[in-house]
């Protein structure tokens, strides 16, 4: 049994990993701050602790911390939308909060820390595969801030004290605290709800990843062997389509597993999101023998057996789905 700590742990990959981190054995304490609720959450379970509180604030990190072998970093205010907030926000949770709960981390006896980047780091690249090595050029506040937190969390690395840093794709299918303003997410639901897709733009590329593998690749690394990891930096995706391929896509998968709804039409419409690129994923592969094993097509039939267990209610309507309008809604700070 390995005690972890997941930061961010009532999010979107979290309200899916703690259950699986129990699964395997393991004791979880999950820290969050709340503004999501924690009823999704595995609270009953002996091995289940889960504190209410926030990053920014080291004295309410130092009891998720306390007896903590590893650390999961998924906390942050998330996505690239999130620029319609106040900058305060993610400036003082993504970037300014950083540093501080990694050196408690350090200093309580955590012995693994796994940081959450993201693929949006690079921004816009004509690459045909970019790695890992490529340059980051951000576009939002949200990226230029997980690319700057990466370099300081490798400051602090030591032989007792592994960093690594994984750079996921853009997440896609079902789990407990279910978002809606991701980009696969967002086409089913529209394919579902009004029976017509909506795609702005259409020729960006996009890397995407569903959340089940994101779930299976921190499970891998909170016991692999740290030389194989300590001060590295992944990218982990699985498919690269453009926004039009998915929507083609999402239309055929839920025409299929929803007949009922009959045709569902696509319609396209200018956009300012220019972000684009194409993320290659060798590295991960063969450094740690990580290799995703669910589609996008997966993540679109997980989505359409939710809507029909009527796990989705009000899909459209409600903020829960949504990172910003909940945060906006709530007048977060």
């Amino acid at each position: 049994m390995t005690h972890i700590c997941v930061l961010g742990g009532a999010g979107y990959v979290g309200s899916l990993l703690c259950q699986q981190l129990l699964d395997d054995g393991h004791k979880v304490t999950a820290f969050d701050i709340g503004f999501f609720g924690d009823h999704f959450l595995p609270h009953d379970s002996a091995d289940f602790n889960y504190i209410q509180g926030d990053i920014r604030v080291v004295d309410q990190l130092k009891p998720a911390f306390e007896g903590a072998e590893v650390v999961i970093n998924l906390a942050c205010i998330s996505n690239d939308a999130s620029f319609v907030l106040d900058e305060n926000l993610s400036t003082s949770i993504n970037l300014e909060a950083f540093e501080p709960m990694v050196v408690a981390a350090k200093e309580a006896g955590v012995r693994r820390f796994i940081y959450a980047s993201s693929s949006s780091v690079y921004g816009v690249s004509e690459e045909p595969d970019v790695k890992e090595d490529h340059p980051l050029v951000p576009l939002t506040l949200y990226n230029k801030y997980k690319g700057m937190c990466e370099p300081v969390l490798f400051k602090h690395q030591s032989d007792d004290f592994v960093c690594v840093v994984i750079r996921p794709a853009t997440l896609c299918g079902y789990a407990p605290r279910q978002r809606l303003d991701v980009s696969v997410n967002i086409l089913t639901n529209h394919a579902v709800t009004n029976g017509k897709i909506t795609v702005f733009g259409g020729s960006q590329l996009r890397p995407n990843l569903h959340v089940q593998d994101m779930c299976d690749l921190y499970r891998l690394l909170v016991g692999i062997d740290a030389e194989k990891i300590a001060g590295q930096t992944f990218n982990c995706g699985f498919q690269n389509m453009s926004i039009m391929d998915i929507a083609l896509a999402v239309k055929a998968i839920v025409e299929e597993e929803m007949p009922e709804l009959g045709d569902i039409d696509i319609v396209t419409t200018p956009t300012d999101d220019i972000r684009s690129y194409h993320i290659n994923s060798d590295k991960i592969q063969e450094v740690i023998g990580f290799k995703p094993n669910h589609s996008i097509e997966d993540a679109v039939r997980d989505l359409c057996k939710a809507f029909k267990a009527d796990k989705l209610p009000d899909s459209m309507t409600n903020d829960w789905y949504y990172n910003v309008k909940t945060l906006q809604k709530l007048n977060a700070a």
